[in-house]
């Protein structure tokens, strides 16, 4: 209403008909004052009301809306992740290193492990007999050793024997074979028994390799008559032969012990060079 808190006359609570009778007359003075002038209603808060969430709400302006053509340049800009690098060598390179799984030879082409079984007699037989530095540190060189190498060696040197017998071929052969195979097994017990740190196998794999000089000495023997000639190509051998073990067994037992291991091996050696000089 238009009048003042003034020209309000309150209440009094005396009997109904004079409340009555004033309600009456505070009516009658508004209608002759004129009319009343009703403001104009308020709109509502634009404040949220109060949510019943945990979070407090951020006063920070949302990011402006990102084009289409802007987010595509965008992740075009982004480099993309250079490509694996090739593998290096094949996988027989792998596991010689010792790393990654081994090689499946059950499918494997033939000609594959043909390969692979003679580049690993080559390579085992320039460990064993040629300078190299391995040679000081024997379990680096015969560590990924083999039985087809001096079983080709052991199996060569009997039919060069046989062949330059001119009676009896397959007895020579069969001596000889014997007398190889036998010796290796034996003089890698005794460097077991002398406590020497060497597996079984291993031994039986140098001391076939170390037949590779008496296989070359034995060769050129069939084409050579003269026994001078053959002796100085025996003892030739037999140092080559010798000079290839010695590191091997040597460093395998006590060095207190040392003779007790070469001894033997040097034993075997010239019984098959006696063995080349004799046959005729």
């Amino acid at each position: 209403m238009s009048n003042s808190h003034s020209d309000t006359i309150p209440l009094h609570p005396s009997n109904s008909q004079s409340d009555i009778d004033e309600i009456r007359s505070l009516i009658d003075d508004s209608v002759h004052s004129g009319p009343a002038v009703v403001l104009p209603a308020r709109h509502p808060a634009t404040t949220p009301p109060p949510s019943s969430s945990p979070f407090i709400s951020s006063n920070i302006p949302p990011p402006p809306p990102v084009s289409s053509s802007s987010s595509l340049q965008k992740l075009q800009s982004v480099p993309a992740a250079p490509p694996p690098p090739p593998p290096v060598g094949n996988s027989s390179s792998i596991v010689a290193n010792g790393f990654g799984p081994p090689p499946n030879t059950l499918t494997e082409p033939v000609l594959d492990t043909v390969k692979r079984d003679l580049w690993r007699i080559v390579s085992n037989l320039k460990l064993v007999v040629f300078p190299n530095p391995f040679r000081e540190d024997p379990g680096k060189a015969l560590r990924d050793w083999d039985l087809w190498g001096p079983f080709f060696f052991i199996v060569f040197l009997g039919v060069a024997l046989s062949w330059s017998a001119s009676v009896k071929k397959s007895q020579v052969f069969a001596v000889a074979f014997a007398l190889l195979a036998a010796g290796a097994v034996i003089l890698t017990l005794n460097v077991l028994l002398l406590g020497g740190h060497i597996i079984f196998f291993q031994s039986l794999s140098l001391l076939g390799y170390c037949l590779f000089p008496l296989d070359v000495g034995a060769l050129i023997c069939m084409l050579k008559d003269n026994v001078v000639a053959k002796v100085i190509i025996v003892c030739s051998a037999l140092a080559w032969s010798s000079w290839a073990a010695y590191p091997f067994m040597s460093s395998a037992v006590n060095p207190n012990r040392k003779a007790l291991a070469l001894y033997p091996v040097l034993l075997m050696y010239l019984s098959v060079g006696f063995l080349i000089i004799a046959i005729d």
